[in-house]
């Protein structure tokens, strides 16, 4: 089955062409950073008229790399949420009109979910059962995955995700949006020890995050240690630490509660290579396994989407000509395959 992935949840535009013999064809995705950066965060409305502008375009750029046609492709999927509801609207309405156009079934597609599945685009794949940290600028949760669709719920940031704490503090250090990448960056110049900051939540029971008070801290800290580079670099080091280790020690709690020694991390914040190294040996201390998507498939991707709405309209999901937008959209409501 060749199916067109559509997304559009926020700031970049993903589109991708999957055919489920022979894999991942071609994708393309468009960046909104530089629409962005001059108002230090995503503007909603800006970013929904880029999205109008950008996908179609796309779309024909995707057939043509792939060397197909529209009429070629059998099912579409799109991002319906969660996300910003105006960007969720451009490509729910673009992928509901193709698909009925072609009289073709579609598919709306839960993001996180695609982020879940990502991994599994690569050769080395995880087996079900694993448990799933999905961490970026929106969300940042633990999922126990015995299958498609078959979600537990472990744990959730009951505030600011990882990645939105990320960027709120690289702003802080005055490194710009987004600033995610740019903080890890001159967290490697940070010298060790020199401040120690919190690790919210390890110390109580259960599997919820919380990095707004880490935020905090940093704002403080910023605001009393002075702003010459190697203070603040100690500060990105001493943050990126924190963050790292608390999801570290959730994770970690998460496998010895499921008694499951498979990991995947997915999501933006998985490209960082500090939270990369170590859960890599946590892994290895527990004689388990941890999987990564390429850090292409970290970030928003159509190829993501493209490969969760390819399984979903293989097990005959189909949906109607309604188009329904979630920007609030619980994963464990999904339909296990």
């Amino acid at each position: 089955m060749l199916t067109l992935g559509i997304e559009t949840s926020c700031d970049e535009t993903g589109i991708a062409l999957y055919d489920s013999e022979a894999g991942l064809l071609a994708h393309e995705v468009y960046s909104q950073i530089a629409l962005h950066q001059e108002y230090g965060g995503v503007v909603p409305e800006l970013a929904s008229r880029d999205h109008i502008q950008k996908t179609i375009p796309l779309i024909t750029n995707v057939l043509l790399s792939a060397g197909k046609s529209l009429r070629q492709v059998q099912g579409i999927a799109y991002t319906a949420g969660p996300g910003l509801v105006g960007a969720l609207l451009v490509g729910a309405t673009i992928g509901r009109t193709l698909g009925w156009a072609l009289n073709i079934p579609t598919i709306a597609v839960h993001h996180m979910e695609g982020h879940l599945l990502a991994p599994m685009l690569e050769v080395n794949k995880p087996a079900f059962p694993f448990v799933a940290l999905l961490v970026s600028g929106g969300h940042t949760m633990l999922v126990k995955v015995e299958g498609v669709g078959a979600y537990t719920l472990l744990g959730e940031s009951i505030d600011d995700a990882a990645g939105e704490a990320f960027d709120k503090t690289a702003k802080l250090l005055g490194l710009g949006y987004p600033g995610g990448a740019a903080l890890a960056k001159l967290a490697e110049q940070g010298v060790a020890e020199r401040y120690h900051f919190p690790r919210p939540m390890v110390n109580r029971p259960g599997l919820d995050f919380s990095f707004s008070g880490l935020k905090t801290f940093a704002m403080n800290t910023v605001l009393t240690a002075g702003d010459d580079p190697q203070t603040l670099a100690d500060i990105a080091y001493a943050f990126q630490e924190a963050v790292v280790d608390t999801l570290v020690i959730k994770c970690k709690r998460a496998l010895e509660q499921t008694q499951i020694n498979r990991l995947v991390i997915a999501g933006g914040v998985s490209a960082n290579h500090r939270l990369r190294h170590q859960l890599t040996a946590l892994m290895k201390t527990l004689q388990g396994q941890v999987y990564y998507p390429r850090h292409e498939w970290c970030t928003d991707n159509g190829a993501m989407i493209a490969y969760a709405g390819s399984l979903r309209l293989q097990a005959g999901q189909r949906d109607d000509l309604s188009i329904k937008p979630r920007p609030r959209w619980d994963m464990t409501e999904l339909v296990a395959l």
